[in-house]
């Protein structure tokens, strides 16, 4: 089988879609999948990979992960589009993808798109209207005339639904987690995980993600400013920079590798993620399969059966907010912290999530699909 995946970046930047599908594309390749990865930025690497020149002007000024590709790069690789026996599209609003999708069909290839998250509703009108719009444009196109649609999680579905129709019956296909990379450890270890990071006896939230609106920072900077006896510490970068906080008790760690967060997420009382307008964010998925509760929106709770259950989720609002995460960063236990493990762990897992794509991706491209 020859795939053509395509997003919006690699996984070398930081953000969680490029990350699901570095970790799908290279477990494909090592089922015997032929895969070119195409996407903006340097290359990734333990896959092949089709890098697309690109400006990233929107995001650094606005935070919007929205690349600019070179109108070449592009041309090129929709004249290859015709050489592949599927295309693998990582989101719909992507002008990249769009591009591709439309020469898949003119072409005659099968198009699976994957559907990360919902309509962003930022607080600026004019970056809401026009996320809205944009969505109610492409995604009628690209998901209504995609072979086979697939949400990360039923929320995210519910919306799309009430504006597409789908040419087949979409399918849910959560996000998985490297359970051989994101477990729990004993209280001694996860003691040498904390001292690493030269703790001090005051609890540990930790934050992953970009620093942007969406992923709730401004949520993060008032919770540090409430709770000056809780230590952040905040992995990632991002327009926003909580540098220019002035808190004591924030710490900036930057980007971390990807290898590098597991003893991150085990050192921690709390992973704390605010955001809106997720799907539902892998950092959150593998922080629980090392054991640390989080806390999350009330949105980003309901994009998943029985997850508020096993976390904490709170409405966007200050004193909501500042109630919940009292409650949570007290309550990592080690029984606590064993039972949030045990459930991630039976629900998220890469290898199960390889096999759905695999399965669908054969279905496709043997003719299952009405092309």
């Amino acid at each position: 089988m020859r795939l053509l995946v395509v997003s919006n970046y690699y996984d070398n930047h930081v953000g969680g879609i490029e990350a699901v599908a570095g970790q799908l594309a290279r477990r494909l390749v090592r089922r015997g999948v032929e895969l070119t990865w195409a996407a903006a930025g340097p290359a990734a690497k333990g896959v092949p990979a089709r890098p697309l020149r690109s400006l990233n002007v929107l995001e650094r000024r606005l935070g919007l992960p929205f690349p600019i590709c070179s109108p070449v790069d592009l041309a090129l690789l929709l004249t290859q589009v015709r050489c592949y026996d599927v295309v693998h599209l990582h989101e719909c609003l992507y002008l990249a993808n769009q591009a591709v999708f439309a020469a898949a069909r003119v072409s005659g290839t099968p198009v699976v798109v994957t559907q990360h998250v919902a309509p962003i509703p930022y607080r600026s009108r004019v970056a809401r209207m026009s996320m809205a719009l944009l969505a109610r444009a492409a995604a009628p196109l690209v998901l209504g005339g995609a072979d086979r649609c697939v949400f990360v999680s039923a929320r995210v579905q519910g919306v799309y639904a009430r504006f597409v129709r789908f040419r087949h019956p979409p399918q849910v296909i959560p996000n998985g987690v490297d359970l051989t990379l994101f477990h729990p450890v004993d209280e001694p270890t996860r003691a040498a995980c904390r001292a690493a990071l030269a703790a001090d006896g005051r609890p540990i939230a930790l934050f992953v993600g970009r620093f942007v609106e969406k992923k709730g920072i401004p949520w993060v900077r008032h919770l540090a400013g409430a709770f000056p006896g809780v230590r952040f510490l905040l992995a990632g970068a991002g327009p926003l920079d909580p540098c220019a906080w002035g808190l004591p008790n924030v710490a900036v760690l930057g980007p971390v590798e990807h290898a590098r967060l597991p003893d991150l997420y085990r050192a921690a009382d709390l992973l704390i993620l605010p955001s809106f307008g997720e799907g539902f964010p892998l950092v959150v998925q593998e922080a629980m399969a090392c054991g640390t509760p989080a806390l999350v929106s009330e949105e980003t709770a309901a994009g998943v059966a029985g997850f508020a259950e096993q976390a904490f989720a709170s409405p966007l609002e200050p004193a909501a907010l500042e109630r919940a995460f009292a409650t949570a960063v007290g309550a990592a236990a080690p029984a606590r912290r064993a039972q949030v493990a045990s459930w991630a762990a039976a629900h998220w897992d890469w290898e199960r999530c390889t096999d759905a794509y695999l399965a669908l991706l054969r279905e496709v491209t043997a003719g299952g699909a009405a092309h």
